[in-house]
């Protein structure tokens, strides 16, 4: 069974069948999309996710979506999300997930990791997931993306096709997983341009359509040519309003060549909805440990490129993928290090 519980009110209806038996339908008291299907054999199995989007964005919260309703297929799980969870609200929602008795629980997003350890320890046969997160405790996971490697690779197929000598970023917030995604884009566009620029800039709402094409246009304006952006809903917007400007732009988290073909050069392609699977198959398993699960581009099935661009020449690319082989044989890695007195991430290469 997929569940979608509203944010509030929540009205519980119970119906039967003479073929499957007596099963409970919690029906949300909004016009969301709600999914359900009967599954048999789940041994109570539940899994539930808390998304801070929409579940058709096309992007991140719609791979954490399909996480869920992938698991459902392959575990055979209970399931069910709530969508559009605003900050105020997190705490409650996951909260309400454990009340009715959900085996793990995904929130979707580092913005959730101060409402996953207040409410955790209150609800000890509750396994909390802070996907993108940053936490862990005795019944808390964070499963993390290297988005940092992908950035990487990204910065030097952006400083290879940049006239301006100038990059941007675009995120809706700014916490530990952006701010290692600019970090990557950062030192990859340095590790072929010393002296290039990357302005980066924090929209405060992923979904935000209006806001994304006025942050897009300003930096367009500030002299910014390619534009990596992690946005949710306002993500197309982005890179649509680059190919109208004719600036180049990678998509993120879904291969999104096929939104702006004109514009988009690759897309930093994350698999969400396979990493959540794998760590909902570790616990129903009962392996699951209060640790920080990080996914790198070892797992090609889980972050990879996407399709590359017609206008990125074969050299550029060819530069990226073999990077890309370097950094799954650990010959680029990415170490703790202090620069200007900071606290950040730097590069180390292997010696010969």
């Amino acid at each position: 069974m997929a569940v979608n519980f509203g944010r509030r009110e929540l009205l519980l209806a119970l119906y039967g069948s003479a073929a499957f038996g007596t099963s409970i339908l919690l029906k949300a008291c909004s016009n969301q999309q709600t999914t359900t299907s009967t599954t048999a054999n789940n041994d109570n199995f539940k899994i539930a996710i808390a998304l801070p989007g929409v579940i058709t964005d096309q992007t991140w919260n719609q791979s954490g979506y399909e996480g869920v309703q992938l698991a459902k297929q392959k575990l055979g799980a209970e399931t069910a999300y709530v969508e559009q969870v605003a900050q105020a609200d997190q705490a409650e929602a996951l909260s309400d997930f454990a009340r009715k008795g959900y085996n793990v629980v995904f929130a979707h997003g580092g913005q959730f990791d101060a409402a996953i350890e207040q409410i955790a320890p209150q609800f000890p046969n509750t396994f909390f997931v802070a996907v993108n997160g940053a936490v862990k405790g005795e019944n808390i996971a964070a499963l993390r993306i290297d988005h940092m490697q992908a950035s990487y690779l990204c910065g030097i197929i952006g400083a290879l096709m940049t006239k301006s000598n100038k990059l941007a970023y675009i995120a809706g917030q700014e916490f530990e997983a952006t701010q290692q995604e600019l970090r990557g884009l950062e030192l990859g566009a340095k590790s072929v341009k010393p002296d290039i620029q990357i302005t980066p800039t924090f929209t405060g709402d992923w979904n935000d359509v209006a806001k994304g094409k006025e942050a897009t246009l300003a930096l367009i304006s500030s002299g910014a040519d390619v534009i990596y952006q992690w946005l949710d809903n306002a993500s197309a917007a982005v890179l649509q309003t680059a190919s109208d400007q004719r600036v180049y732009a990678f998509g993120n988290t879904k291969d999104q060549l096929d939104v702006a073909p004109k514009s988009v050069l690759t897309s930093a392609v994350k698999r969400m909805d396979l990493a959540i699977v794998y760590l909902a198959e570790l616990a129903k398993q009962k392996q699951l440990k209060g640790q920080i699960y990080t996914i790198g581009l070892e797992r090609a099935d889980i972050l990879s490129l996407g399709k590359f661009g017609t206008m990125v020449p074969a050299a550029v690319k060819q530069n990226a993928l073999n990077t890309k082989q370097e950094i799954i044989a650990k010959k680029i890695t990415f170490e703790n290090c202090k620069e200007n007195g900071k606290d950040t991430r730097c590069v180390k290469k292997a010696t010969a």
